[in-house]
């Protein structure tokens, strides 16, 4: 699918919120329509397509605010650094990186501001389908349906980051959006405002749909299931998990099992960074990008993360670089499991400025399609393997790449030149490996045997597709593997709730290392600080810029309120906990 950018002076609601949508997304300006023009199926399609759209996320000169959460959900967790040139390059999220923030941060305000701008658009469009028959426009119903499911998308988005949130939906009238507080519904009633939105659109969505990246009953029936599952675990009001909801962990694992049959895992993990596999089985909900496509520069590209190719080949910015706590979690023991309590005691893959110096472990396969380490062979490129002086500051952030969201340098679908490694390759919203997790962590928490034992075939689901892609080659020696790599399933003996509980959170951090979630599992969890203070620690020891840096519960867990949007709200809104009073 092309997206074709859209602005008009239809978009009332936009303006009445003062969203000027050119400053975060990619706009061309195609005229001017009056409101009669728009009130026809012609303009509702134009409303549909903006919408759409807004899922691609910001420009060139808004990249500090990714769609794909990056910054927000892994360089803010123990899986990466910020990277870049230093500390002080990007340094509004270094700030968030070592939890130094407050209402004053621009960070949270452009991020609040682009997600409510992107939100309104399906507003607008679902106003407008409000006044309009099936007469008018046959499929109004499923239209309806993909804008809430598109509107659905950005409140979970706000609601995770920012916790207290106002609910505006179309029927609110913008003269009355600064009379709604920020906390007029509590977190489990948005998170339910929002799994409603998914479900009754999943029963006006078809099974398929004609273009490609048009949402389908699948993929709310998927989105809904991750709304439950994050309701699921209940917070008070100082952000701390006090229960689990066994009712709504059954109506995830039914949510899951409504895609089993439907969707699968690509045959090889590294697949997941092939254009020519990204609409594949595993693709569930996948933002749609493009190149050569008419548009000006290298096209409609992912400009979310256009500042994290490494150098050497790609000539890449260098930021959003995995830490070596991630590297060190993918140790094995000699049966070919994660070392839950271990893995973090001994450095592996340590760079000696001639050398990698690999610690004597077994290590999941999925490090190396991951992560990019010195030495060793970088994805097909037969020029040189990774290199140390692909980072850019090594003193501060080590020697390591991402070596996922991005095609190999020689391949044909990467644009050469600036913006350097871009390319057509989707991102991934959902995946299926995600809803297998996802069915696998409410299965646990059920408890029972019977969901014990499908818990363990399930996770193992996603270990034998690791145990089975072809593994990272040495680099002077293809005959030989890369590493030491060991990957075996989780055996039925020892498999309590407990074992199964660490069992289920450890694979969902290997298997979407970098993907944007990392963050906000852990405060799903509730293990943000014990977990995130137990990092800093041992990092700083290593990367400097983290003394001094703490986690505080009941604050770090959500984003502060914007000032600028308690000014915008005439005080209506408050503050979020720790975080002080306006």
């Amino acid at each position: 699918m092309k997206f074709r950018y859209i602005i008009t002076a239809i978009a009332t609601t936009v303006l009445a919120t003062g969203c000027n949508e050119d400053i975060f997304l990619d706009v061309r300006p195609q005229g001017t329509l009056n409101e009669e023009v728009l009130a026809t199926p012609e303009g509702l399609d134009l409303l549909v397509t903006s919408a759409y759209a807004a899922l691609k996320g910001p420009n060139r000169d808004m990249m500090w605010i990714p769609m794909t959460n990056w910054t927000y959900g892994e360089v803010r967790s123990d899986n990466a650094y910020k990277g870049g040139g230093g500390i002080t390059d990007g340094g509004d999220v270094h700030k968030m990186e070592t939890f130094n923030i407050d209402a004053t941060w621009g960070n949270a305000d452009s991020k609040w501001y682009s997600l409510y701008c992107c939100l309104q658009r399906a507003n607008e469009a679902l106003r407008l389908m409000n006044t309009m028959t099936t007469e008018e426009v046959a499929d109004l119903e499923v239209l309806k349906a993909e804008m809430k499911v598109v509107r659905a998308h950005f409140y979970f988005e706000l609601s995770r980051l920012f916790n207290n949130i106002p609910y505006l939906d179309e029927t609110v009238n913008p003269d009355d959006y600064t009379k709604i507080p920020n906390n007029g519904n509590t977190r489990d009633e948005i998170l339910g405002f929002i799994a409603k939105d998914l479900m009754d659109a999943a029963e006006a969505l078809p099974e398929n749909q004609a273009q490609v990246g048009h949402v389908n009953r699948y993929v709310a029936y998927a989105y809904a299931a991750k709304v439950k599952l994050y309701q699921a675990y209940l917070q008070d009001d100082r952000n701390q998990v006090t229960s689990v909801n066994v009712d709504l962990m059954r109506e995830v694992v039914e949510l899951c099992d409504k895609l089993e049959g439907r969707y699968g895992l690509l045959d090889d993990f590294q697949q997941l960074d092939m254009v020519e596999f990204e609409n594949g089985k595993e693709s569930v909900f996948a933002v749609q990008y493009t190149m050569d496509d008419g548009s000006d520069g290298a096209g409609g590209i992912n400009w979310s993360n256009l500042l994290n190719a490494p150098q050497g080949p790609y000539s890449g910015d260098g930021f959003f670089l995995p830490s070596q706590n991630l590297i060190n979690a993918y140790k094995t023991d000699e049966n070919g499991l994660p070392l839950f309590d271990t893995f973090n005691d001994e450095d592996y893959g340590v760079w000696t400025g001639s050398e990698l110096k690999q610690v004597d472990s077994y290590v999941d396969p999925r490090l190396d399609f991951v992560t990019g380490r010195p030495g060793i062979s970088w994805k097909t490129y037969t020029v040189s393997p990774c290199k140390a002086n692909w980072v850019r500051n090594q003193g501060d952030y080590g020697f390591n790449c991402t070596k996922r969201f991005y095609v190999s340098p020689e391949s044909d679908y990467m644009f050469v030149g600036w913006p350097w490694g871009a390319s057509e390759m989707n991102h991934q919203i959902i995946r299926y490996a995600q809803v297998l997790l996802w069915k696998a962590e409410a299965l646990v928490e059920l408890g029972d045997a019977a969901s014990l034992e499908e818990a363990r075939e399930t996770i193992n689901i996603i270990r034998r597709r690791a145990k089975n892609s072809p593994y990272v080659r040495n680099f002077e020696n293809p005959a030989l593997p890369a590493a030491n790599y060991k990957i075996e399933e989780y055996p039925s003996t020892g498999w309590t709730q407990e074992y199964a509980r660490e069992a289920v959170r450890f694979e969902t951090r290997l298997e979407m290392a970098m993907e944007g979630d990392r963050f906000f599992d852990l405060v799903r969890w509730g293990i943000a600080e014990k977990t995130m203070n137990a990092f800093i620690d041992k990092e700083q020891d290593n990367r400097v810029y983290y003394r001094g840096a703490h986690f505080t519960s009941g604050k770090d867990e959500y984003l502060p309120i914007p000032l600028p949007q308690y000014n915008f709200s005439e005080g209506n809104y408050v503050q979020n906990p720790g975080y002080g009073s306006f």
